[in-house]
């Protein structure tokens, strides 16, 4: 019985290790995953000619893409300004959407000559904050003021209403396009009064993150489980023989 009792409080503390390697396991996992998937500005590669959409973050339909970026050729074709939209997953430590769209559209459009008819929006979808950098001569037709509007009425009101990102980046192209035309702005969409602001479903990409973490736990949790199963029949059987 003593010899019983000896190897119960010897598995214990292995038992005990374990549950701190797994506790200490998990919490590394959540602290690398972040900066592992986050977006730097360096990071984003310039479109090549023609391109005018850049999905990383990978939240358009490719119907809606392609008329997105019909829209914003044709634009540039007729005047000679140039949308480029971008979207990302998640932005570096430290780093906010402003900052970020700043810094890109330094690094695409190093000079003022480079960057005069240049606009760039991003949009980050995993905090929806949505940004805009122009150029000089851009800004004769989008002021600050129309700008913001852009960002922060035609992009976030859909993704207020449950995280419309083509109806959003499709509005601020419509719009967009209208302006830099010299057409008149047809301004942002309605606010709806009786609009959910905050969804209360995850998105695809946190519902992803989420059943990875619950698979690494779960795998965890057998991996240590089983064993102490196993070792506790063992001392049974052999309780019961000796």
């Amino acid at each position: 019985m003593q010899r019983l009792l000896n190897h119960l409080c010897n598995w214990k503390c292995v038992g005990q290790k374990l549950l701190l390697s797994v506790a200490v396991l998990i919490l590394a996992t959540q602290l690398f995953a972040t900066p592992a998937n986050a977006t730097g500005a360096g990071e984003v590669p310039k479109p090549k000619v023609g391109t005018w959409v850049l999905d990383q973050a990978e939240i358009l339909s490719r119907s809606n893409e392609g008329k997105i970026a019909t829209a914003l050729g044709d634009l540039a074709k007729q005047t000679g300004s140039e949308v480029h939209f971008v979207t990302i997953h998640r932005l570096d430590y430290g780093e906010t959407i402003e900052t970020f769209t700043n810094k890109l559209f330094d690094l695409w459009f190093p000079t003022q000559e480079a960057s005069a008819n240049q606009t760039l929006l991003v949009l980050d979808n995993l905090t929806n904050n949505v940004a805009l950098s122009a150029g000089d001569a851009v800004k004769t037709k989008l002021s600050d003021e129309l700008a913001e509007s852009v960002t922060q009425e035609t992009v976030l009101i859909p993704l207020k209403e449950g995280n419309k990102y083509n109806q959003a980046l499709l509005g601020a192209s419509d719009r967009l396009v209208a302006v830099l035309s010299g057409r008149p702005d047809p301004g942002p969409p309605a606010l709806i009064d009786n609009v959910q602001v905050e969804g209360t479903f995850a998105t695809p990409e946190q519902t992803k993150e989420s059943n990875a973490t619950i698979w690494v736990i779960g795998f965890l949790v057998v991996a240590t489980v089983v064993p102490m199963a196993t070792y506790y029949f063992y001392l049974y059987l052999q309780a019961r023989e000796g």
